[in-house]
């Protein structure tokens, strides 16, 4: 009974509110409006306090203007249209020509004349029969009324759109003078989370001015061209035309074709022919075709949010419940709808309803077309995201990163999606549906993206042998990561089967005879030849079978290395956290993405793996950007103290022990301002080598670095300057010299495993971008305070 009285409660409440909104219109409405025009004066106010002037005299200054602007507008568009209206007599007669030859069209003999006349006789032959008697016509005839009477009736309908004006007017004057106690209410009002309740207020801001200064800017490059092309045709009143299609713009679909009637209607006026109709009919349709199609899509991108759908309904609930003014509103406040649905957890529902985003992710789409045995649609899914990946990097190395990326992010994401529903709602047509529909993804992403010509890193091709420890989700990723590292240039092969339910190995435990060769699985038959055993995992608790497996795998073959890939290492218990979990179960590697299998072979295939760490490789332009680094001034030890507060500021923000600016020289790092304790006593000279530094893979790969956690980074696992500071996490970002050049990283670090946020790593850029600048003022600041003392 909950669930249905939940229901019936959230029926009631939205009746409530819908009728609060309907029967309180005559004052929601004007507050509406003025919400709107604060959010669009409110910038210029704004803009007047940081220039000094007080926020009532700002205020008064920018309604002031606004009213001023409307006002002219206005009397120059009302002579428009008395100068329009005097001169419409004189289009009189090409009116009645026009008329008359339609009409003459009209009535000219067509292929339909025999068919209505033979319809009009029946119809008459009918009705013959039954004809009524005539009845006299009479006609009523009003009094004229009074001037008293006209004007008072005059005053009626002035008054109503006056009213709701002034009190618009008083409204906006009032949200301007207490902006800022007003956002102090609705904080309060939203609940007593701060944090949620300014991103929520941040975020309806951000959108709804956005959306007006986009709709701002698509109406007038809209009316401008208008106007102008009128002009050309020599359509009459050709500004107040385009300044009226401009303006409609703003009522959303119905606006447009309003404004299109008066142009129109006067250019068939104006005309003894059909020329400038024509061309005004040609010019407004290519005008809402190039607006539509290419000016919008362009401007608008996701500014509000919601979808095309979510906008017409609204537009048609906020009409109806408003009339024309809500179908002007109906946008911001939907947009509104949508921000409490994304932070208030019991409105959550209005983002699913409203929201652009897509409800599902891309792993729970192709998990729902499997399940659905719609095979031909996760293909054509894969495909499109791994050929989004490959034209953002083009190449053989690029292609196996694209379907590495798609393997991580997406089809092993499914996999787990199955592992977890397996017994819960899972149903055996379920299940052999998705085993089927993967093998069938999984083969056609390997005739798509074949080994052909791939050469592995470091030129040295290991035999690889990837298996499924228990189920068939164990082996469908097997076969994932057999694909990729065939990709990358190795000799991978695949077991059809998982190990644990092949018969060999439940009957003989591992203890084949040697004679009986032609009855071991294939995955036995392999090991020999293998350099590497990858086994997949998706069980939420791997430690006691993979203990087990690998005791018995390394008793036969002891060259072995195995590498445990556990896909659902974030479960409880999973154990994969633990940087010793390998050792424990007697495996070389243990790991949790295909990103991260890939650097533990890479690391197999360098020869000092295990002795410090792996070096980054030089880049190519190596000395031009050393010497750039030094040409930058960015070593002076006058910045030491700019430094120092960029990394305090980061650490604090990020909630971290350590930040540091990290300048990479050529066979050294710089580290001026770090807050480790080994180098405040120095921090001018403080620094490590470049060999040993997490900063030098940011400058030669060009873009951030994230390591959530780095003992089980092959790269850095063993390095002793990490391991002395006991780092397990860091995250950086590239500093830009003036020419592009990457000088250093801007970098935080922790004790402690953990994630970084795509957020989180925008706003780390943001704060490198922001130490440059400062850079760049203090060495500005210094260069003046030396010009002067030298002069």
């Amino acid at each position: 009974m909950v669930p249905a009285l939940r229901l019936l409660v959230g029926l009631l409440i939205a009746t409530i509110v819908i009728a609060g909104l309907y029967f309180g219109r005559e004052l929601l409405i004007p507050l509406a409006l003025a919400l709107l025009f604060g959010f669009l004066l409110d910038p210029a106010v704004s803009r007047l306090r940081r220039w000094g002037l007080p926020r009532m005299a700002s205020a008064i200054v920018v309604v002031a203007l606004a009213l001023s602007v409307l006002a002219g507008l206005g009397v120059y568009l009302g002579s428009q249209v008395q100068q329009l209206s005097a001169d419409l007599p004189t289009y009189q007669s090409t009116i009645r020509g026009k008329l008359r030859s339609l009409r003459k069209s009209i009535n000219m003999p067509s292929a339909w004349d025999g068919a209505v006349k033979t319809y009009n006789a029946v119809e008459k032959e009918i009705t013959s029969g039954t004809a009524a008697p005539r009845v006299q016509k009479v006609e009523i005839q009003t009094p004229e009324s009074k001037p008293t009477t006209r004007m008072l009736q005059w005053l009626s309908r002035v008054a109503e759109p006056v009213t709701t004006a002034g009190i618009v007017l008083l409204f906006v004057i009032l949200i301007l003078l207490d902006r800022d106690d007003l956002r102090d209410r609705l904080l309060r009002l939203m609940g007593g989370n701060l944090h949620v309740a300014t991103d929520a207020l941040d975020e309806a801001s951000e959108r709804i001015g956005k959306y007006l200064r986009m709709q701002f800017i698509v109406n007038v490059s809209y009316g401008l061209p208008l106007g102008v092309g009128l002009w050309f045709i020599g359509v009459p009143g050709a500004i107040l035309w385009g300044a009226l299609g401009a303006l409609m713009r703003f009522v959303p679909y119905v606006g447009p074709m309003i404004s299109a009637v008066f142009p129109l209607a006067l250019a068939f006026a104006v005309d003894p022919g059909w020329h400038m109709l024509l061309l005004t009919l040609g010019l407004i349709l290519a005008l809402e075709l190039v607006s539509n199609n290419v000016i919008e899509p362009w401007l608008y991108g996701a500014s509000t949010g919601l979808s095309t759908l979510s906008i017409i309904v609204a537009a048609t609930f906020w009409t109806a419940l408003w009339g024309p003014i809500g179908l002007i509103l109906s946008t911001p406040l939907t947009v509104c709808l949508l921000v409490l649905g994304r932070y208030i957890p019991a409105l959550q529902f209005m983002e699913v309803l409203l929201g652009s985003a897509p409800v599902l992710g891309l792993q729970q789409r192709l998990y729902q077309r499997l399940l659905a045995d719609d095979t031909d649609d996760a293909i054509a899914m894969a495909l499109e995201n791994i050929q989004s990946r490959v034209a953002a990097r083009p190449g053989a190395e690029g292609r196996a990163a694209a379907v590495a990326g798609f393997y991580d992010e997406v089809a092993i994401p499914a996999l787990r999606l199955a592992a977890q529903q397996h017994l819960e709602s899972a149903t055996a047509e379920h299940r052999l549906r998705l085993s089927s529909g993967m093998d069938t993804l999984i083969e056609e992403l390997q005739e798509h993206y074949g080994a052909e010509g791939a050469v592995p890193e470091g030129g040295t091709r290991l035999r690889i042998h990837c298996a499924g420890a228990r189920w068939e989700v164990d082996a469908l990723a097997a076969a994932m990561v057999a694909h990729v590292q065939d990709l990358h240039g190795h000799r991978a092969s695949c077991s059809t089967w998982a190990v644990a339910v092949d018969p060999q190995w439940a009957q003989r435990g591992m203890e084949w005879n040697s004679t009986g060769a032609s009855l071991e699985p294939e995955w036995v038959r392999a090991m020999p030849q293998a350099d590497l055993l990858v086994l997949s995992f998706f069980g939420a608790r791997p430690q006691p079978v993979a203990r087990r497996m690998v005791r018995r795998i390394r008793e036969r073959w002891p060259h072995l290395k195995v590498v445990l890939a556990l896909w659902n290492a974030a479960a409880p218990g999973a154990g994969s956290e633990e940087p010793d979990f390998a050792a424990q179960c007697g495996a070389h590697a243990c790991v949790s993405s295909l990103h991260e299998l890939q650097l533990w072979v890479s690391a197999l295939q360098v020869a000092d793996g295990n002795q410090g760490g792996i070096a980054a490789p030089l880049p190519e332009d190596d000395a031009q950007r050393v010497q750039a680094l030094h040409a930058s001034g960015v070593l002076d030890a006058g910045l030491l103290s700019t430094y120092h507060d960029a990394v305090q500021q980061a650490a604090n923000a990020f909630h971290v022990p350590w930040a540091q600016v990290s300048w990479v020289d050529a066979d050294r790092v710089h580290t001026p301002g770090s807050l480790f304790i080994v180098d405040r006593e120095q921090p001018q000279a403080a620094g490590m080598a470049r060999d040993q530094a997490v900063c030098s893979y940011v400058v030669h790969g060009r873009e951030p670095v994230v390591i959530n956690d780095i003992a089980r980074d092959p790269r850095f696992a063993r390095n002793p300057v990490l391991q002395q500071r006991q780092v397990r996490f860091y995250a950086g970002v590239p500093i830009t010299g003036r020419q592009g050049q990457v000088l250093g990283s801007f970098c935080i670090m922790a004790d402690q495993p953990r994630e970084m946020t795509a957020d989180e790593l925008a706003l780390l850029r943001t704060m490198a971008d922001q130490l440059m600048e400062q850079v760049r003022t203090v060495q500005g600041g210094n260069a003046r305070e030396a010009g002067s003392e030298s002069a």
